[in-house]
């Protein structure tokens, strides 16, 4: 029987024509922001930025370049004095399209207005741009925001309508050879960790926060690794069943469903408000940046299962989600790529610590915890604060992409050069010794995982049918495919049997409006309520936005 479509990719890269050069983009204040929260006068301004080179993707379809500052909260003057550095930059230069936002975690993040520069050839003699002032072009930004502008700037001749960006771009020097893949990619280092209180009601757990007291809250996380990602590390989504394609180019009725579902699923992890913390590694990677990536992990304790995509740019996303965790609001790889055609890698991981940091994990006379009580740390003490004191095991568990396990030492020798001094095995999924470990890992969760719930109602945050939800939510399966099939067949798939509800009868109103009987006319409408079909909100609406203000500038 044919292996399906996708996994991993050989596409070649193909080579840069001459030298590359590293650059550094600094993003310093902007001045004159419009008003986006009429209540306090204010904003909360951030920059979304996205870099183009003359070197071409492997696919049209690969992800752009692209790097988020920090938020300002309450202010019209933002000071941010944050860089982006991107290394493999040709010497005819960069284009750069800086977008300044307004943070609404409640709404739609309003936009301010942007600024594109190209740089024109580059070498290491190029002057640069040393803080000079550029103007926010209101260009596709939301008329609310600039409303009250325009009429005060009818009313009074001296105030100025326009926002000001004031931003640097330097040469640092040639990229390596080594280093030259025939690709723009970032070598900045920074972190984000998003927290959802509601998310974390729904999954039932429980964090402390920085006055010890618990409440509910569910953790994602956030880690940029230093690039560049190895171009051998290239996998796309895996076609296991027809209505996958559609998923994740959002084509056909049930493949927009599906692909809005887990956007959305996205963001609402993956969200940006007042809670959001935030940090730089400025020296690139160091045993500060392991330390970070285990604190992100909790350490040792718990016996934590995570689900993780490394993005061709080499962003780390994870959270709690093992196969024991069986929460439907989230698809596991699928939502954490964003739905992105292509990534690195994916898989699951743990971390645990060992109780002799000279001797190598392999080392019969070594122990673990999980699952041994190792003294000196978790669950009686806090943990060591010395990398040296852990272990990563990582895989390739992923339906959804399913990483080549030959690729491993690539994969292994990439995650040693990020994360120092931390001891790291790649294992294959179907290692019958990774499954010993993952049970014991549970054992050890049933036993220090307080707060933590192993089950929850199968009931998708779409509400696709009355019939979804009931029971525990059932076991939960290594890959993906379960839940992609069971949403689909929610969402009306067509080889779901006995989908009867007021769902499919809308789907067959709108694909078959000659064939479908009996269906009244509320039901349609409704259903293209439900899914969103002509009103798009969030981030989606955003890009969607963005990409019609580039077609027409």
């Amino acid at each position: 029987m044919p292996e399906p479509k996708g996994g991993y990719d050989s596409t070649p890269v193909k080579p840069s024509n001459g030298p590359t050069y590293t650059v550094r983009i600094t993003f310093h204040r902007a001045t004159n922001l419009p008003v986006a929260d009429f209540g306090s006068g204010s904003a909360d301004p951030f920059i979304l930025a996205q870099v183009t080179t003359s070197h071409p993707p492997r696919h049209s379809q690969d992800p752009y370049l692209r790097w988020r500052s920090k938020t300002i909260r309450k202010s019209l003057e933002p000071v941010w004095e944050s860089s982006w550095d991107i290394a493999g930059v040709p010497a005819d230069g960069l284009n750069l399209s800086a977008r300044i936002y307004d943070e609404d975690p409640q709404d739609h993040d309003d936009r301010l207005g942007k600024v594109e520069i190209s740089t024109g050839s580059i070498d290491e003699n190029w002057k640069g741009i040393k803080e000079e002032i550029f103007k926010v072009k209101k260009t596709g930004a939301d008329l609310r925001a600039y409303g009250a502008r325009w009429i005060c700037t009818m009313v009074n001749k001296n105030r100025k309508l326009h926002a000001q960006l004031t931003l640097s771009i330097e040469v640092l020097g040639k990229t390596p050879k080594d280093e030259d893949l025939g690709k723009a990619y970032t070598i900045s280092s920074y972190w984000w960790i998003h927290f959802s209180p509601m998310i974390g009601r729904i999954a039932g757990v429980k964090a402390k926060n920085h006055q010890g007291v618990e409440k509910y809250n569910f953790q994602a996380n956030e880690i940029q690794l230093r690039g560049p990602v190895p171009n051998e590390l290239y996998h796309r989504y895996v076609e296991f069943k027809t209505f996958v394609g559609g998923m994740f180019e959002s084509t056909g009725l049930r493949g927009k469903i599906l692909n809005k579902a887990l956007h959305h699923q996205h963001e609402r992890i993956y969200n940006y408000d007042r809670q959001t913390q935030y940090g730089e590694f400025r020296d690139g990677p160091s045993e500060d940046t392991t330390l970070k990536f285990l604190e992100m992990a909790h350490f040792d304790q718990g016996g934590r299962i995570f689900t993780y995509v490394i993005t061709l740019d080499g962003l780390l996303r994870f959270t709690e989600t093992g196969k024991e965790f069986g929460i439907d609001l989230l698809s596991k790889h699928t939502m954490h790529s964003d739905v992105h055609i292509y990534i690195a890698w994916s898989g699951e991981f743990l971390i645990r610590r060992v109780a002799h940091p000279d001797q190598s994990p392999s080392d019969p006379d070594q122990h673990t915890h999980p699952a041994e009580d190792v003294p000196g740390g978790p669950p009686h003490s806090a943990p060591p604060k010395d990398p040296a004191h852990y272990e990563l095991i990582i895989d390739n568990d992923s339906g959804t992409y399913r990483p080549n396990k030959k690729l491993i030492p690539v994969l292994k020798e990439f995650l040693e050069k990020n994360f120092p001094g931390l001891k790291v095995v790649v294992m294959a999924c179907d290692d019958e010794k990774l499954s010993k470990i993952k049970e014991d890992q549970k054992k050890v969760k049933g036993k220090e995982g307080d707060n933590m719930v192993f089950g929850q109602q199968s009931s998708s945050n779409l509400n696709l049918g009355s019939d979804a939800g009931g029971g525990d939510g059932g076991s939960i399966s290594s890959s993906d495919e379960e839940e992609l099939e069971e949403r689909a067949r929610q969402a009306g798939d067509d080889g779901g049997e006995g989908v009867t509800g007021k769902l499919e009868k809308g789907f067959n109103a709108i694909e078959n409006p000659k064939t479908a009987f009996g269906v009244v006319s509320g039901e349609a409408k409704g259903l293209g309520k439900k899914i969103g079909l002509g009103h798009e909100g969030g981030k989606k609406q955003r890009e969607h936005a963005e990409e019609r203000d580039d077609q027409a500038s």
